[in-house]
């Protein structure tokens, strides 16, 4: 198969790594990059690749199999549907929108048109979580009773000090990091059905909350806690424990969740597995049994590219796809209203 002519749309930070791993992969050409800035458009003369300024310019131009949106979130929809007007295969960068009735609008017209909508929560394609889910599904670790989570992490002074719109509401770590784990934790526990929340300020004192409790309650009827903070001196965070970002320090046996089932518990992403011997009862006083998985790395990125490549070509249907997406935001945001009330939020 000839390689796919991809458009990339915006060169921030998160547009320079999908640019980095389209160069790397003999499937994708670069079609385009889409930016208003200047340093966009020497980059694409450094590529010798075509540079638009608008979508709806690189659309017109034509001869596009696929696009990829890093863009800022307000963006991702009003872009996303130009795409699928033009019947153009889309990776949206995650959150798929700051808005529910925008994602709603999005959902829809892809159910309408079958144009295929990948969401870019680039951890349902890391290695780890591949492996833990095979795990979770084929049912060594009984019927799943808890999982137990964590993201905490100091954010640096200079992080608030070059964004100050970091310290007020909307700039906190519920709408700029949970996203993430949500998605992490409806693919390993399925849906979420209700979230109560707490949050606090009392380290930083900024208007935005620095720490967040949350308690969930998933379809499976397993339950489960998160504890979310940007000022906790902790390792406790998928960035840290994973590897999969070299942005970070790795500590390689900590682990930011645990899965607990009536067979089993799974630690993440060390991969370790506590279970009682085979025909044993399981019970306290039983010496468990415990084990490594192993797992063959891959940079999740690069698998993200590759799965686009396989729906652009009709291979696959998106492994994220919209309804997922939404369902994502539905629940970051019945956590935020839940911390808002005090009450506890069925979605």
């Amino acid at each position: 198969m000839r390689p796919v002519r991809i458009a990339l749309c915006g060169l921030g930070s998160i547009g320079k790594a999908h640019l980095e791993v389209m160069l790397k992969n003999s499937q994708v050409t670069v079609a385009a990059i889409v930016d208003p800035s200047p340093p966009s458009k020497l980059r694409s003369t450094e590529l010798g690749v075509a540079h638009f300024e608008h979508l709806q310019e690189a659309i017109h131009a034509g001869n596009l199999d696929g696009v990829i949106l890093a863009t800022p979130n307000l963006m991702h929809v009003p872009q996303a549907l130009q795409c699928l007007n033009a019947k153009i295969p889309v990776l949206v960068e995650k959150p798929i929108s700051d808005q529910v009735d925008e994602a709603a609008q999005l959902v829809q017209l892809n159910t309408q048109t079958g144009v295929p909508v990948l969401i870019g929560h680039h951890r349902a394609h890391s290695s780890t979580m591949r492996a833990a889910l095979a795990h979770v599904q084929s049912g060594l670790l009984g019927r799943l009773v808890s999982f137990q989570g964590s993201a905490t992490f100091p954010k640096p002074k200079a992080y608030f000090e070059q964004g100050p719109w970091r310290k007020e509401p909307g700039g906190g770590p519920l709408l700029i990091n949970m996203i993430h784990e949500v998605h992490n934790m409806q693919m390993l526990c399925g849906r979420i059905t209700s979230v109560h929340a707490i949050t606090s300020n009392a380290i930083r004192g900024f208007e935005v909350e620095d720490t967040v409790c949350i308690g969930l309650s998933f379809e499976s009827g397993a339950l489960g806690t998160f504890i979310l903070s940007d000022c906790a001196a902790s390792p406790l965070s998928w960035e840290q424990t994973s590897a999969e970002n070299k942005a970070y320090p790795h500590y390689p046996s900590s682990d930011c969740y645990h899965l607990s089932g009536t067979q089993g518990t799974l630690s993440i992403p060390t991969m370790t597995v506590h279970k009682f011997p085979k025909d044993s009862e399981p019970s306290w006083f039983t010496p468990m049994l415990v084990e490594h998985l192993h797992i063959e790395h891959h940079d999740p990125l690069e698998l993200q590219l590759a799965h686009f490549v396989d729906v652009i070509n009709q291979k696959h249907a998106p492994l994220v796809s919209a309804q997922m997406g939404l369902d994502n935001l539905l629940a970051v945001k019945a956590i935020i209203e839940s911390a808002k009330t005090g009450e506890r939020i069925s979605l």
